[in-house]
């Protein structure tokens, strides 16, 4: 792969920042539950420390008991956050912001199992590391998950 570039495999729950020596940066993360995780390419289209939150409207309309509480004015940021303590958000040209981030929790028990509305995290100290590396425009490949493969750690 080449340098400067963020690679998540969501079978293996892992993501990948190549470095220019051939060598990378591997953390382990939690990714979207299956119907959510959306594969493709993407690029750093913003970068926020401690960054609010907002659910989408599809997240409301899926489980409103849960998200509804927050469609007005949100989450302000901070601990307790579910973007948690940074994050990069996912766009493309045709779409602009897609609502795809790589953000941080604060939740460890989530690592490694299928659980966000298709968002990778990681554990905010990993998430503050890899915030400092990526840069603007740095291309993200959110590779499919395998053929035939289920996510047999759903949350």
């Amino acid at each position: 792969m080449p340098a400067n570039e963020v690679h998540v495999y969501p079978d293996a729950y892992r993501l990948f920042w190549s470095l220019p020596d051939g060598q990378a940066w591997i953390y382990a993360i939690r990714v979207g539950r299956d119907g959510l995780y959306e594969p493709g390419e993407y690029y750093v289209g913003a970068k926020k420390e401690w960054p609010s939150w907002t659910p989408t409207p599809d997240m409301i309309e899926r489980e409103p008991e849960k998200y509804e509480k927050y469609a007005d004015g949100g989450m302000p940021g901070g601990p307790g956050n579910p973007l948690g303590a940074r994050a990069l958000y996912l766009f493309t040209p045709e779409r602009g912001d897609t609502f795809l981030r790589i953000h941080g929790t604060d939740d460890p028990g989530t690592i490694g199992r299928a659980v966000s509305n298709g968002c990778a995290g990681l554990i905010n100290e990993q998430i503050t590391q890899l915030y400092d590396q990526v840069p603007m425009n740095a291309r993200v490949v959110l590779h499919p998950k395998q053929l035939g493969a289920t996510s047999t750690q759903q949350g």
